[in-house]
């Protein structure tokens, strides 16, 4: 699904924001990428997202190498991968399930195929019924749910999701990792950036370790490397 392969980043400045980075994500496999700020976590995933594009090696995803994509080809790869970021960036004067469907309509979905996804996206994160209410009266977590189905409302096979509960309460980050384990159950491989190192111990999922650019640890679960 996911191969970094001897993958560098270096800007035009010079700086490098990774070096050499090699591993694999399988499908419906869930990995987290840990590190301090500025490790370069938020890179790797823009790498995926072909937001920006490696100096040196290959990133593959779904079988695609990223760094020859036609330019045209981009958005419609894009379109096969949910994101989810710590700021949800939600349309306040939009419903919830108008904001779900903001990614339907951008690829031209039919009205009623649209409602029926974006319904079928809300039951899963438990959502259906706030359908039709507006974010700011939502808790922070329904809001980084209401995130969470709109990422995954196109049926993505990856999901991306980075630092998803910097801004939550050990109850509601919990909360929002139970619907991440749901969508892996259905083959949908996810890889999480987080700093949250008692979120990390405590789900026990393979953990790739980034320091200043560098991959110092790939740890299995159960802590072997």
């Amino acid at each position: 699904m996911i191969t970094f392969d001897n993958v560098s980043m270096r800007y035009a400045d010079g700086r490098e924001a990774l070096s050499e980075i090699n591993f694999e994500i399988g499908r419906g496999e869930i990995a987290f990428v840990a590190g301090h700020s500025g490790a370069g976590k938020s890179t790797l995933l823009k790498l995926i997202l072909a937001i920006e594009t490696c100096s040196v090696g290959q990133v593959i995803v779904n079988g695609s190498n990223i760094n020859r994509l036609a330019s045209r080809r981009v958005p419609f790869r894009r379109r096969q991968i949910g994101a989810v970021f710590q700021d949800h960036q939600l349309l306040i004067d939009r419903t919830v399930g108008e904001n779900v469907a903001l990614p339907l309509r951008i690829c031209g979905f039919n009205s009623s195929e649209a409602k029926r996804r974006v319904r079928a996206a809300l039951d899963k994160v438990g959502l259906l019924s706030k359908e039709r209410l507006y974010p700011p009266s939502l808790s922070g977590g329904e809001q980084q749910r209401v995130g969470i189905a709109r990422a995954v409302v196109n049926r993505p096979s990856i999901i991306l999701a980075d630092e998803p509960t910097g801004n939550l309460d050990p109850e509601l980050s919990a909360e929002v990792m139970h619907v991440f384990q749901q969508f892996r159950n259905v083959g949908v491989s996810l890889l999480i950036a987080s700093h949250d190192t008692t979120l990390i111990s405590r789900l026990n999922y393979r953990t790739l370790t980034l320091r200043k650019g560098q991959l110092v640890a790939d740890q299995a679960p159960g802590g072997s490397e």
